[in-house]
This record gives C-alpha cells, sequence and structure tokens, in this order.
C-alpha cells in the first residue's frame, strides 16, 4: 500500500498498551483514545478536513467506590469500543476488566459532544464487564457483547438494541457461553462465513493462569439466536464444556492460550480453525481443524523445533500467531504465521491435505514497513496499529490509526514511563 498522507490527532498515553477505535461513518470519522493524561477521549473529524474536534466523557460517583473513572489504569485490557446505531447515536464503551459498566451515548446524533453515561444496559449481570464489543446482526440490528466474571469463572452475554425505544435487551434466555463456576469461555466474535451462516470458535480456561487453555471448541448459527455443532446437532443455552461443542480436547497445559485461534474457509467453505498446541515432543507447533462432512479433521501443519512455555495472569506478549486459512486463486490454500523465533510469512497449503507445499509472496496491499518501525528513542517502545471500521472510505483507500507504547507488562504498574506519543491517521491507497 502506498501511504497518501497523515494527520496529527493527539498525544496519547505510552506506558503499556490498549486497544484504540476509529470509526468511519459517511462524511465523517470518530477515533476513541487514552490522552496523555490517561483520559478517555473522542474525536471527530469531517473526512475532507484535517482538524479534529475532542470530548471527554465523565464518569460518575457509586457509593462505597469512589469515581466510576474514564482514566485508564495499567490494564492492557482496558481498550474501546463504539458503534453508531441506526438513528447516527454514538455508543462508547470500554475501560473495563471484571468492572462495573462503563457505557456512554450520545443525546444527538454524531455529536460527541452530547455523550452521557447510561448507567446500565439490562440492570443484570453487569458489574464483572470485560471484553465489550459492538457488531450488527443478521437483519443490520445492534448487538453488545461481554463477559460477565472473571478469567476462568464467566459467562458470555449478547445484548441487542432497539434505535426507537434506544433501550436494550437480552438477545438469549441464557448466557451463550458459560463455564458454570468452573472456568470461562475466550471466544472470537461470531464470523459471518461464505456459507451464509455465523461461525464462532472459542477456548476454555480454568484459572486466571493463561496455561490452563484447553478444549478448543465451534458452533455455528444463521441467526444468532440457535446454535449448533458442526455436525448439525441442536445446541441448548448456554453452552457449556460438556455440551458437544468441543472440536479437539486439548488439556490445560497443552500449549494452547486464547490469543492465537483463528478462523477461516476453504475452497469449499469449509471452516477451518487455526491454533496452536503442544506436539507429541513437546515443541509448540500449529494445527488446523477442519469440518469435513460433519466431522472435525486435524492436520499439523508445522515443523517447529521450538516450545513456547508460557502461564501466569495478566496481559503477555504473543510468540506465535496464526491467520485463518484463505482459498486464493490459484487453487491453494494460505495460511498466515508470525513465530518470535522462526520468523513469518505464509504458507501455502494443499486444498487437501492441508500440507505446506510452498509459500506466498506479501500482499501488495500489506501495510508499508515504514509505519511498524519504531521511532522514538526511548528503548522497549513498541508500533501499535488499528484499522478503521464502517463505511465512507474511497475506493482503495484505507484508514490506520499508528502510535507508539512500551510493551505489555501482564498488567503491572512501571517505575518509569516514557514521555507521550504521538496518535497520527494515516491515510493508505492500494498499489
Amino acid at each position: 500500500m502506498e501511504i497518501l498522507g497523515s494527520i496529527f490527532i493527539a498525544t496519547v498515553w505510552s506506558g503499556h498498551p490498549v486497544g484504540f477505535d476509529l470509526l468511519t461513518d459517511g462524511d465523517r470519522q470518530f477515533v476513541a483514545f487514552y490522552d496523555a493524561d490517561r483520559k478517555m477521549t473522542v474525536g471527530t473529524r469531517p473526512l475532507d478536513r484535517e482538524t479534529w474536534t475532542f470530548a471527554q466523557p465523565e464518569g460518575v460517583w457509586l457509593e462505597n467506590r469512589g469515581r466510576l473513572s474514564s482514566e485508564v489504569g495499567w490494564d492492557s485490557h482496558n481498550s474501546l469500543t463504539m458503534a453508531i446505531d441506526d438513528e447516527g447515536h454514538i455508543h462508547l464503551c470500554g475501560n473495563m476488566h471484571v468492572d462495573p459498566l462503563i457505557y456512554f451515548r450520545t443525546t444527538r446524533p454524531r455529536d460527541i459532544t452530547s455523550f452521557e453515561r447510561i448507567p446500565a444496559m439490562v440492570k443484570k449481570n453487569e458489574d464483572r464487564c470485560t471484553y465489550p464489543v459492538f457488531m450488527r446482526g443478521p437483519n443490520r440490528e445492534l448487538i453488545f457483547r461481554f463477559r460477565d466474571g472473571k478469567s476462568g469463572n464467566g459467562v458470555d452475554f449478547y445484548n441487542v438494541y432497539d434505535a426507537e425505544t434506544k433501550t436494550w435487551r437480552r438477545l438469549h434466555h441464557a448466557p451463550l457461553l458459560d463455564g458454570l463456576d468452573r472456568m470461562n469461555a475466550y471466544a472470537r466474535m461470531p464470523e459471518k462465513g461464505p456459507d451464509g451462516r455465523y461461525h464462532m470458535i472459542w477456548m476454555w480456561r480454568d484459572t486466571p493462569d493463561c496455561a490452563t487453555n484447553h478444549s478448543i471448541s465451534y458452533a455455528r448459527s444463521r441467526d444468532l439466536i440457535a446454535w449448533e455443532t458442526g455436525a448439525g446437532q441442536a445446541l441448548n443455552l448456554p453452552i457449556a464444556l460438556e455440551s458437544g461443542a468441543v472440536v479437539d480436547p486439548v488439556p490445560p497445559g497443552g500449549g494452547m492460550i486464547n490469543m492465537t485461534q483463528s478462523l477461516g474457509f476453504d475452497d469449499q467453505k469449509r471452516a477451518v480453525i487455526s491454533y496452536h498446541k503442544h506436539d507429541e515432543n513437546g515443541y509448540t507447533q500449529a494445527y488446523c481443524a477442519r469440518l469435513e462432512n460433519g466431522e472435525w479433521i486435524f492436520y499439523k501443519v508445522s515443523n517447529w523445533t521450538y516450545r513456547w512455555e508460557f502461564g501466569g495472569g495478566g496481559s503477555i506478549g504473543a510468540e506465535i500467531r496464526l491467520g485463518g486459512v484463505q482459498a486464493e486463486a490459484d487453487g491453494g490454500l494460505s495460511l498466515r504465521y508470525w513465530h518470535a523465533k522462526e520468523g513469518q510469512g505464509i504458507w501455502k497449503l494443499h486444498p487437501k491435505t492441508l500440507r505446506v507445499i510452498g509459500t506466498y509472496p506479501p500482499p501488495k496491499n500489506q501495510i508499508p514497513d515504514e509505519l511498524e518501525q519504531v521511532t522514538s528513542d526511548y528503548p522497549g517502545m513498541v508500533v501499535n496499529l488499528r484499522g478503521a471500521r464502517g463505511s465512507g472510505t474511497r475506493p482503495g483507500e484505507q484508514y490506520l490509526l499508528r502510535w507508539e507504547t512500551l510493551d505489555r507488562n501482564r498488567d503491572r504498574p512501571r517505575e518509569r514511563i516514557p514521555p507521550p506519543s504521538d496518535l497520527k491517521l494515516y491515510i493508505l491507497q492500494d498499489n
């Protein structure tokens, strides 16, 4: 991709990485971030101008707890997420890791100066929220997903929004995923596949120790309401470990971690899950599980001689990343990988055996290398990138947020803090 230009937004907190959000809607753009003083901040600009307008939603006072802060602490879980409903109102949620719901909505369409805090959505199970995500359902309804509970003991709830009444209700009569007080699910958001159905993958974790991830699982749905296994068997809600949705019963300590699980589809529109686990020799390898005639078939993809030995709580950095399998024009399947010791690339997989038969060159529309290079002189800094969601971009044009921070520190405070870094919006064009 070619860099057409960049726009300075603001200086931002750089003590640790935490997710920002960038949303394009028609002729306007919205950004949510933590400023240099850690305050939750929203900015907006018309797409034909480089000047930003900013607002900072305020928190509230809670009995016996003091102010519910809209300032980020040291937790890399506390990402920000936005959505715009059918009436044009902006929804903003975030800065939560097992915390009471922090949710704002504008009282006037697309007006960031009109944010007000909404204390509750459905007034139940909203005191221990984590991982907020907005999405659109099959009829374009606005849906909100979050975890209630903590690592090792939690459930996943989905709410659906009524833009006319400005109210939320549960999408399901029960949690979609429930650890039954013994574990919690780390799930990817349901993704609409080439077959028109929604597909969802997740793994379970028994405790806050990330080494206790186990049992990668799968379910699919046509409407996000009724769910079934890959074999077509109906799943009653909530879906638990014993429901029959497990794909690969990798045990705790078996080398799976929730940050590395991806969903893809092959040339026959079959679901393929890519993940890693330890092999028979104790090395951590990339695997694919493919749904073939209602049965999951497993394929070992890599042949690495390295074991990623991870454990403990808090946010940690990845040593292995795997993308989702994609069908390519030459008949092969592609699978992106990144390995801290073995490098990175794109494998070419045989469409029948899923064996590595070559590699694909980097795509022409990849992010320019210069944007991934650290420019700060402060030791230990890393680059953070976030692409835009929503409509409004010109053909072939993309938007990208870029800022620099120190790397993850298992959510622990640091004694020394780097100076604030520049948050910039880059405008990119396909070559």
